[in-house]
């Protein structure tokens, strides 16, 4: 849990609030989590247009600190992809 509060903590200062929290492994002592994220919320509304939801990768380390991140993807809402685990 400590993950995945560290993970909210971290989007909803500095990136946007977390849409969904789709996976966390931990490898090698480093966490890595998948989180989806409704990009430019309030722009995609006032033009009638579908939200744009992000994909995006953080790392944190055994302190349960964020030591990266990056989006990997964005899609439309409505779009249906499956992701495939890297």
């Amino acid at each position: 849990m400590k993950v995945l509060n560290e993970v909210s903590q971290f989007f909803n200062e500095n990136i946007a609030p977390p849409h969904k929290i789709i996976s966390a492994r931990k490898k090698e002592g480093e966490w890595r989590v998948l989180v989806e994220v409704i990009e430019e919320k309030e722009y995609m509304k006032k033009y009638a247009r579908d939200q744009m939801v992000g994909l995006y990768e953080a790392f944190l380390d055994e302190n349960h600190e964020i030591t990266g991140f990056s989006r990997l993807s964005m899609r439309y809402r409505s779009d249906i992809e499956e992701h495939e685990e890297q």
